[in-house]
């Protein structure tokens, strides 16, 4: 049953090792981490819901919010923990995946304090995926500044759009 939703939790409890990735614009049109986190969750969510709980007879009319059936649930700490240290594992790399003396110093931050977020704060992690993901405020990757304040500063954004629609353009051409 749903062959298309992984069992991530079972897998996660099975020892086996679980990440998610973003590779670019052809195959994910946002590049966003917390975006693709975001779907797992969700996923992770309606894969619970479509199923009978599991456990003991008697919570199988208890719904999938119930506390009692909290070890089912994927939480936003879980999905933002296979976006980085999971991802980090699956690749069987120890030098990213958390930000820790003497591993590369890749990271991002999200401005929490814009109307998107309002309200969320009392939990400013789960906010991160249960509110609709922001670009990011600054993105650091081997210790260089690359997004700041929003955008990015290491190339000239304008031109690389141009050439990006350029080719577009001409593949579309190319394929009508």
């Amino acid at each position: 049953m749903l062959p298309g939703i992984a069992p991530v939790k079972k897998y996660l409890a099975a020892g086996v090792k679980v990440g998610l990735g973003v590779d670019g614009s052809a195959s994910n049109d946002a590049s966003n981490i917390l975006l693709e986190a975001r779907q797992a969750l969700l996923l992770a969510r309606l894969r619970l819901g479509l199923l009978p709980p599991e456990g003991p007879r008697r919570l199988f009319f208890l719904s999938q919010s119930d506390p009692l059936r909290a070890v089912e649930w994927m939480t936003a700490r879980e999905a933002l923990e296979i976006a980085t240290r999971g991802g980090a594992a699956v690749l069987g790399r120890n030098d990213i995946g958390s930000l820790e003396a003497g591993k590369c110093a890749d990271f991002f931050s999200i401005d929490l304090h814009t109307v998107d977020y309002a309200g969320a704060l009392n939990d400013p992690v789960a906010a991160t995926l249960f509110c609709a993901p922001q670009k990011a405020r600054y993105t650091v990757i081997n210790g260089q500044v690359i997004v700041e304040n929003g955008m990015v500063v290491t190339v000239d954004m304008g031109a690389v759009i141009e050439a990006h629609n350029s080719f577009s353009s001409s593949i579309r051409g190319a394929n009508p």
